[in-house]
């Protein structure tokens, strides 16, 4: 008896670990896009992407909600942000793959709440 237990220790710690890492990373992926959106990118795109910024007005920043900016894909949205484009800076640095990936999830549910 004693070594089926310590056996289903053995397994179910490394289980439920992974499994709180894999929740750990979709909360951070609703919630993190939504704040580092908010820290980043709201000065210029504003709070619903829509770009009616005085900055956005300026550099006359497309609706991030818009078909054509929905119709790129999540590896060409992540490009954008990392790399930068235009006067836009590059963030690959500043906030890492995951981030990055975040916002684009949270860019996802911009376009469909409509916020």
């Amino acid at each position: 008896m004693m070594f089926s237990t310590t056996l289903a220790r053995r397994i179910a710690l490394p289980a439920l670990a992974s499994m709180a890492l894999l929740t750990g990373s979709a909360v951070f992926g609703q919630a993190g896009g939504e704040a580092t959106f908010k820290q980043q990118c709201v000065m210029c795109h504003g709070a619903d992407g829509a770009g009616n910024t005085g900055m956005g007005k300026a550099m006359k920043l497309r609706d991030l909600r818009s078909p054509d900016v929905q119709k790129m894909s999540d590896a060409e949205l992540a490009a954008l942000i990392a790399k930068g484009k235009g006067r836009m800076p590059a963030f690959e640095s500043k906030l890492g793959n995951e981030r990055i990936h975040a916002v684009v999830a949270y860019l996802r549910e911009l376009a469909k709440t409509g916020k």
